[in-house]
This record gives C-alpha cells, structure tokens and sequence, in this order.
C-alpha cells in the first residue's frame, strides 16, 4: 500500500541521517576538484531567522548540493558573527550577560537553520567570540602591528625591515634632509616606526555617542546624527584611536575589482567609497609667515612631507582654478582652526565649531543645506598671485576627505559659490565656458582667463603645467586623493575582542607575545556602556572597570603596565572567518598554509547587497596584508559574489494607520480585513520588521508545510538577485508540486504510483531538456526557472500516464539540490540504499535536448519579406513581438502605419500597414 507525503517526518529523518553519517564533512582532497560555497554568516539576534534570511542560504546550499554531484571536493561551512554592539545592547536591555544572551540566540539561530536541512559541514562551524576564534584575531592584528607598507615593493613588509633600512642609511626619515636615524633618541625612533605602521594610534574626528558610551562607524549614524541603535545623540570629537592603515592598499582595492566577478554594481560602490581622484597638493601660507624668505626657502627645499607650521595644504582637482580662489575654509574639526583664530573672532567661532560637531557628515554636505560659516579672523596668501584670501570656517567641508582645507573657487563651483553669494566674497571667473554658456557656477573644462601667463591653456594643460610650476616653487605637487580613510577600529564596549596590547610607561605600545594569545576577555558583572549626556565627557570602556586584569607586567620589561581597555570593532572577526573555516580546529595556526592553498579562493559567496562596501571593503585589506605577508596564496578572498534580493512582506494597518499583526488579517477575499472587527485594512509591501508587525517566522511555515515546500517557494518567488514580497497564500501552490511528486513516485492511497519498467519514449526527450536545463540555471543561479521546467515535466508525466523507472531516478537527481529530503526519500523507495548526495548529476544527449524549431514567415501588406526560426512552444503574441521587431521588416515599415497584425496558427505573421 502506498505511503502518504509525511513531509515532516521524512525531513526530520533524513536530516538525523545526514548528521549522523556526517555526509557533507569534507577534507582537503589534490585528486578532486575543489568548490568553496560560502554564505555571509549571520549575527546571531534575539529575534531568531525571519524568512528572508533563509534565501540565501538555500542559494547556495543548492549549489552546493549539485556541485557534489558534478563531482566536485565542496566545503559549504556555516557559523557565526557574535560580537558587537547588537549583542551588547541586547544584553542590556535584558539584564543578561551578552556571554549567556549569544549562547541562547545561537542555540536557536542553529536550530532553525538546522531544519532547512542545509548540506553544511557543521564541524566546520566557528563564532567569532569563542576564544580559540579570537586568539587567531588579534595574532592577525598583530601581524599588521608588526608590519609597514612598503612604497617601493608594493606591498606590507616587517616593520622589522624599514628599521634596518634606517639603520643602513638606505632609508632616510624625510627624502630632503633633516636628522638622520642615528641622532634619534630611542623614544623618537619607537614613536617614528610606530608612526608607520598598518596598525596605529592616531587622534581622529570620530562619531561619538555619549549615551553608547562609544565611537560610532559612520554607517551605524543616521542621517539625522543620531544612533542607528537606540536614536540618541552623536556627536564630532577628536579621540585617540586605534587606526588600521587601509589608505595605504586603496590603489590595489580599486585596481583588483577588475579582475573579480562580482555585479557591476557592487563594483561601482566600492570603487566611489574608494573615491581615487587625481590633482595637486598645494600649501597656503598664513600672513604671518608669508616672507620672501618663506617663499625662497620653500623654493630651495622643495614641496617637504609636512607643511609646517602656519601653513593651509589643500588638495584640489581643479588647480588650473588657482587664481579664482577668493577665501579659504577649514573643517570645524581642522587642527588650524583653534590655532589661526583672531581673539576677536574666538568666541563665535568656537559656538560655530560646537554646532557642527552636533551634525552627521550626511547633514553637513546635504546639497540642500543653507550654507553656514564664520570667519576665522586670519588670512592665507594664495601662492601663485600673492593675493591675501580671507579663512572661514565652514561645516560643508569635511576633515574626513582631502586635508580637511579647501581653497574656494565660488566662480566655478556650485557649493563654493552659494556660501560666497550668501557672505559677500568676490567670485572671479578664470574658466572661459564654450561660446553661449555662463561663466557662472561653470565647472566644466574650459580656456583659462585672468590667469596671468597661463591665459588662453586649455584646461588639461593648464593643470599640467601649473602643477609643474608649483612643484618647482615648492608650493605644490601633483597628487593622488582618496574619499578613504585609514579604518577606525576601537571602540568603547565590552562585547568585542581585547587587543593584544600593553601601554608601558617606559616601553610605549608593547605587543602581547603570540605564545600568550588569545587575551581572554574578563568576566564583569557590570558591562553597560558608561553613558553621559555631556559629549565632551572622557570615553570610559567597560574594560576599563575590570582593574585586576587590565594590571599587567609589561612584556619587554616586566615593569607595571596596563592593557588596552578599548576593544575592537564587530568588522574585526568577519574579516577573516572564511579562511578559519578552512581548518577550524588547528591550535598551532590560523589555518594550514597546504589547506589555504587548496581551498582558495572562495568560489561562490552570497550576500545581502547591504555588505557591499565596508564588509567586503574590510575583508579585502585584511587578505591583501596576509597576501603581502606570505600567508595566503591568493591576492583576492572571494571569486565570484552574488547578491540575493531581499525578501519583504505584506503590512497591514487599519483606518487609525495602526500596523495589524498576521495572525489577525483574513486575506482570503479581494480586500484584507480585521478578523476581529471585520474592518478593511490598508495593505502595503514592506521590509519585515516587528514594528510593523509584519514578520513571517519560518518555523511556522515549515511546521505547515515543511522544509522543501520553504526551500522551492523562496526559489520560486522569482529571480534570486530581485526584491520581491513573500505571500504565505502562494506557498500551497508549490507544496501541491511536491504532493505530484510523491504521487508519480510512491502513488497514494487514491492513485497507483505512474512508474513502470523500461523508458517512456514520450518523456525521454523532454527529459534530456529538462537535464540540460536545470544544469544551466542552476549555474547561473536561475532557480525559479529551473524549477518552472521540473513543473512541467511532471506535469508532463501526468498526462503520459506513466514514468520509466531510470526516468524517474534521473528526474529525483533533478529535483534533490532544490528538494533533498523527498528526493532522498523516493530515491529509497526506487531501491536504493545509499543517500544519493554524492550521486553523479545525470547526463543528457545534447541531440535529444536540442530545442526544436519551426520557420515562421512574415508578410507584410501579402509579400514575404521575412522568416522567423522560432521554439514551437512560442506564444502568438511573443511571434508578434518578434516579427514587429524582426531587423527586415522594420525596414520595410519604415514610414508606415502598422493597422493590423494576424498570426496564423503559428504557421504565418501577416502585417497590414500604410
């Protein structure tokens, strides 16, 4: 008799089957070729998976499952992104440990993910915050610690290496002159290689939330300077910080995009976050230093590394527009800005500076901001006409690009010259626009005017030659800009990983030696943010609180010193995760250089599009520095990316606007209502979200309709890459699918089972397309398509009455990557006794998958002027579409009116016009 579709307990089944012959482990393996598929690990929240998250997950997990089956070595891990501030706040917001909270939130994350029956090698699994996952962190900050970016080879190099250049004289602190390393104190020499190495400490305008306790990144600030994470305050303030030196590897960032395959897109954000410009450095004298022996000297030493003292750099890519600049403008946060303030102007310009400071960058440069400023009471000489520029102070500038200083052109820039019409400053034109345009705002290329000897250059040259000029006055220099900035990476909280450093007060900055990793994080009872409502308060990190342990002898001296009480940001472990999943269990190294060799690069990764930039940014400059070192063999971490679209859902609200929950919406009729009331309800399309009530959870949907049913619908939904909204109404349709399936396999109490001995002539063609089909989607990551065609295949079946056996088994090898626990399930009803996840993908006779086509001839007004070859399946109105659009008959139509088009049974288009 045969069996009913108990889809829960054949998935529970075969999913205790797999974990229990650990089927997807896997081992490094030179006889077969390898395929790493790798998924952005989640962060592990409170609220569990909704059903967007699982998208991806599937992605990759079918392609996973079909990669084994192309014979392919494939490791698929998953794990775990567990510190951070989420974690801490959530904790807080409790009362609970975030050690306990995370424990708790990945126990039920894993639970979840578990019963997709996702091919994962879970011994692989990792989480950021287990100690022997971190111990190998902070080795790879040390590494960078210990490191320089060397000009000349390109590349990091020992830090090491740069003091024996110094030592030799290979090197010299500054190219022009100046004291040599030996006449060095030891102290001057610590703090210089300090100074150049990947990881430093700088003073730096940060984002500082005062009711956080902690430095924000900018993407964790809305646009209205307030926390992304409870809506408070954020504030500008310089900060001592731990700095990784990124800018040094933004030239290879941008320039190895090129060779990836990852969306255009994706490509195009990281190369604008990147933001490489090309113009010249050029320095500005104040009044007061601004001598003819100034100007002799700078002649005789030339453009030096540090402008010194009294003296505005600016970079500019316009500096053929030198001779319009009519003021200056400091950032708020620019170090001059107290220095060159008159007495007279002090007290408004520090209320100025205070205002700013209260404004995210996004608001400051917003373009439809009323331009404000103050004049700082100083003037600059502008270098190439002598001319005496009034300083302003102004927040449309900003210390994080360029220098932090501008040199305003108000004629031929748009911001520059709304803030010189609102404050009264001359606007000189010294760019002629081609004939008919204004002058005014024009900041196009043109012919230079009012330019002294350079009049009549074309703008290319004019830049050219008056950088060549400045350079030999020692003014200025051609020079390379970059929108990135070095990567700010400490931060105040409690739930991160501890840096491996010691401050000593004889020693300076000391590593902890690598044979002492990982540094353990302290068990406080009170790890809360130390929150204030005055921002300029003095940060106190939690870790500051726990005295005994941040007590430490100095490991170069043994005298009393005290750890870093800052700890590192959530970026800090998924940089690097993907290659501890390589050899996750190795307490001798990060990973094995024979297994790194072997798995990378990663092959396929998917993610959401929201990681475009920092995510992908960051973990590309941590590779780039190993890469350099020696310790992978691949220039770039992931080969291909691909970005899953994300999947939102339907909100409900009622006449007062307020959100209505699911579970008391009827959407059964045309218009959804109120269960309750009966009240008509407004429904939109949006991102889930508890405050709109319009979360989907996955265990119920799986708990109705099983793990197959979730894993085709999200497939099915339409294409992986597109935004689309989930409709629990629609998930039936594809769970009837699989119900057919079950049917022509195993029958059902109503319906003998359709397979029999021997092929079906009438299936094997369409078999062979369906093969072919599947395969080709799947590798472009085409999944509703590809399950559209397996429809119709069984649909197929249906109507032929009968299957073959060999057909059916082919048709289950089909369906397993999208479907594994039926497909495992009738695979042993069809007699088998071994799993078929490692079972060859089926071939297909290219001749019997072949397409077949039909000749279509287009007439136009009764004459033959074209043919169409067309797939017999080929709607009328597609064969339309096609004739109308057919190369031959537009020509033919050029300067008529179409009237009418009749298609003939597919047999003949005939077009009438005039």
């Amino acid at each position: 008799m045969s069996r009913s579709y108990s889809f829960n307990e054949i998935e529970q089944k075969w999913q205790r089957f797999w974990e229990n012959q650990n089927t997807f482990g896997v081992e490094a393996d030179q006889g077969k070729p390898k395929y790493y598929v790798l998924d952005m690990f989640p962060y592990p929240s409170g609220a569990g998976l909704h059903v967007g998250h699982p998208e991806g997950y599937t992605a990759t997990d079918i392609m996973a499952r079909y990669k084994r089956m192309k014979g392919f070595n494939v490791l698929h891990p998953m794990g775990y992104d567990s510190f951070g501030l989420p974690a801490q706040q959530y904790a807080v917001e409790h009362g609970i440990h975030p050690r306990i909270t995370t424990e708790r939130n990945i126990a039920n994350i894993e639970r979840q993910i578990k019963m997709f029956g996702f091919s994962y090698d879970w011994s692989r699994r990792v989480a950021t915050t287990d100690p022997q996952y971190y111990r190998w962190t902070q080795w790879i900050f040390l590494q960078m610690y210990g490191s320089y970016y060397d000009r000349e080879a390109d590349a990091a190099r020992p830090i090491g290496e740069l003091k024996t250049k110094l030592e030799s004289g290979e090197v010299r602190i500054d190219a022009r002159g100046g004291a040599g390393w030996a006449e060095l104190s030891e102290e001057q020499k610590r703090r210089y290689l300090d100074s150049r190495r990947l990881a430093y400490m700088a003073e730096v305008p940060v984002n500082w939330c005062p009711a956080l306790g902690t430095v924000l990144a900018n993407e964790e600030v809305t646009n209205e300077g307030r926390s992304e994470r409870g809506d408070h305050p954020v504030y500008r303030r310089n900060l001592k910080q731990w700095m990784l030196r990124i800018t040094a590897y933004a030239d290879r960032l941008e320039r190895d995009l090129e060779g990836l395959d990852w969306p255009e897109r994706i490509k195009l954000m990281q190369r604008n976050w990147i933001g490489k410009s090309t113009g010249a450095e050029v320095d500005f004298p104040l009044e007061s230093v601004a001598t003819e022996a100034w100007f002799a000297a700078r002649k005789a030493n030339g453009f030096t590394a540090d402008p010194g003292e009294g003296v505005i750099r600016v970079y500019t890519t316009r500096p053929d527009t030198l001779f319009g600049a009519t003021y200056m403008v400091l950032a708020p946060e620019h170090p001059l800005v107290a220095e060159i303030t008159t007495d007279d102007r002090r007290q408004e310009v520090q209320r100025y500076v205070s205002t700013a400071l209260h404004k995210s960058e996004l608001e400051r440069v917003a373009e439809a901001k009323e331009k404000t400023g103050v004049f700082s009471g100083a003037y600059a000489i502008n270098p190439v006409n002598r001319e005496k520029v009034p300083v302003w102070v102004a927040d449309y500038v900003l210390m994080s690009y360029g220098t932090g200083a501008i040199m305003a052109v108000p004629a031929h820039d748009t911001r520059d010259l709304e803030f010189a019409e609102k404050f009264g400053l001359p606007v000189i034109q010294v760019v002629e626009p081609p004939e008919g345009a204004e002058w005014r705002g024009f900041v196009d290329d043109g012919v230079a005017v009012n330019s002294g000897a350079y009049n009549g250059l074309a703008t290319p040259e004019f830049k050219r030659r008056i950088t060549e000029d400045l350079e030999k006055a020692g003014l200025g220099r051609f020079g390379v800009n970059y929108k990135l900035r070095d990567w700010i990476f400490s931060r105040q909280w409690y739930w991160g990983e501890p840096f491996p450093i010691v401050h000593c007060e004889r020693c300076g900055t000391v590593p902890v030696p690598e044979d002492q990793l990982p540094v353990l994080l302290p068990e406080i009872e009170d790890f809360t943010p130390a929150a204030s409502d005055d921002p300029e308060a003095p940060p106190q990190p939690p870790l500051s609180r726990a005295a005994e342990w941040a007590s430490v002898a100095c490991p170069a001296c043994g005298e009393s010193a005290r750890r870093e009480v800052n700890a590192m940001p959530q970026w800090a472990g998924s940089c690097w995760y993907y290659l501890r999943y390589i050899d996750p269990r190795n307490d001798q190294a990060a990973w094995s250089r024979e297994k790194e060799t072997y798995w990378m690069p990663v092959d396929l990764y998917v993610g959401g599009a929201e990681h475009a930039v920092l995510h992908l940014l960051y973990a590309r400059f941590w590779h780039k520095v190993l890469f350099d070192l020696g310790y992978v063999s691949t220039a770039e971490p992931f080969a291909k990316l691909f970005n899953q679209g994300m999947i939102r859902s339907f909100a409900y609200r009622d006449q007062r606007g307020i959100y209505v929950g699911y579970d008391k919406v009827d959407s059964s009729g045309e218009t959804p209502r109120h269960k309750e009331t009966g009240e008509a309800l407004t429904e939109s399309i949006e991102k889930m979200s508890k405050s709109l009530k319009n979360v989907v959870n996955p265990d119920e949907v799986i708990g109705e309709y099983g793990a197959d049913t979730f894993r085709l619908y999200e497939m099915f939904m339409g294409p992986l890459e597109a935004s689309k909204p989930w409709n629990t109404r629609d998930v039936p349709g594809v769970h009837r699918f699989l119900h057919r399936v079950w049917r022509m396999v195993e029958g059902s109490e109503d319906q003998a089972s359709l397979v029999t001995d021997g092929n079906v002539e009438e299936l094997e063609r369409s078999l062979h397309k369906l093969i072919r089909k599947v395969g080709q989607d799947v590798e472009s990551m085409k999944f509703n398509t590809a399950i559209a065609a397996m429809m119709e295949f069984v649909n197929a079946a249906f109507r032929s009455g009968r299957i073959g056996r060999g057909q059916a088994e082919r048709f289950l090898l089909v369906l397993a990557p999208f479907a594994p626990h039926i497909a495992e399930e009738l695979w042993r009803t069809l007699g088998h006794d071994q799993s078929l996840a490692y079972e060859p993908w089926p071939a297909f006779d290219a001749k019997l998958a072949a397409e077949e086509q039909i000749e279509v001839p287009v007439q136009i007004n009764g004459k033959v002027r074209s043919k169409l070859t067309v797939a017999p399946e080929t709607d009328e109105k597609q064969i339309e579409a096609l004739a109308l659009a057919d190369p031959k008959v537009q020509q033919q139509l050029e300067g008529k009116r179409v009237l009418k088009v009749i298609v003939a049974q597919k047999r003949l288009v005939n077009i009438v016009a005039k």
